[in-house]
């Protein structure tokens, strides 16, 4: 069996029950992926951007979880931005199937439906 990858999740705060879902979906038999969610569960009192930074570069890529929330989440939009500062893989995941606006700290990152596909593709291409 291929070791998993560690992934880090970026989301807004007002997402956290997305992200609990998204996260959740690789402990599902029928899952075609799996991967270690380096994601911050709690957020950091002090320091967080080092130790967010750090969970950054030990991932293999970044998934940005991009809703209307976004915009206005400087934390998310941080991360994303270390992501691509750091050199790592990285994909949006549109969690409103209407909400389509990506946003610019992404660059030209592709930014995609939330599907069991669109996931597993990523996290298979990731260097191990």
């Amino acid at each position: 069996m291929a070791l998993k990858k560690n992934v880090f999740i970026a989301f807004a705060m007002e997402d956290e029950a997305s992200r609990n879902l998204f996260t959740g979906q690789r402990v599902h038999p029928s899952s075609p992926f799996e991967f270690v969610d380096m994601s911050v569960k709690q957020p950091y009192q002090t320091q967080w951007k080092e130790r967010v930074r750090t969970r950054i570069r030990r991932s293999e890529g970044v998934i940005a979880l991009i809703s209307r929330s976004t915009p206005g989440a400087t934390g998310q939009l941080w991360e994303i931005t270390c992501a691509a500062d750091e050199g790592k893989p990285l994909l949006g995941i549109s969690l409103e199937s209407d909400y389509r606006t990506k946003p610019s700290a992404i660059g030209s990152a592709p930014c995609t439906e939330w599907t069991w596909k669109a996931v597993e593709n990523f996290i298979d291409g990731l260097p191990s």
